[in-house]
């Protein structure tokens, strides 16, 4: 009913750590720090995987409850809302369902940047090797 709140609320802190990290970032570069001896994918960008995949998997679900009628363009908007009944059932849902979804969202994102670190690690000698191979 409302499980995608859950997944939005988690995008709207991670876009705004997204947005502290940039700034962080570019005063480092204007302070001219030099960059770190191993290339790396910067945390910002890192974030930005997250924030998209948290906020595509919040807009998905959102129109897949317009299109089941659970999301109204009227007050009080989710249905579940109209009945204390239904608001409850609406809570467990959310408590279940939309901070597993979240959850599994945020572990595939740290497979991810696991991943991407280790092929930013290899050195260009391990690669040109393993092409030849």
């Amino acid at each position: 009913m409302a499980c995608f709140l859950v997944s939005a609320a988690e995008a709207v802190v991670v876009t705004g750590l997204e947005k502290h990290e940039e700034k962080v970032e570019q005063a480092r570069i204007e302070k001219g720090e030099p960059e770190p001896a191993l290339k790396k994918i910067p945390m910002s960008r890192k974030l930005k995987w997250l924030s998209h995949m948290l906020w595509g998997g919040a807009v998905l679900l959102a129109f897949e409850h317009v299109w089941h009628g659970e999301i109204v363009p009227w007050f009080p908007f989710l249905t579940a809302m109209s009945d204390p009944a239904d608001a409850s059932e609406m809570f467990g849902e959310m408590a279940t369902v939309g901070v597993a979804m979240a959850a599994i969202i945020t572990l595939t994102w740290l497979v991810m940047w696991k991943v991407s670190d280790m092929i930013m690690a290899r050195s260009p000698e391990t690669i040109s090797a393993e092409t030849k191979a």
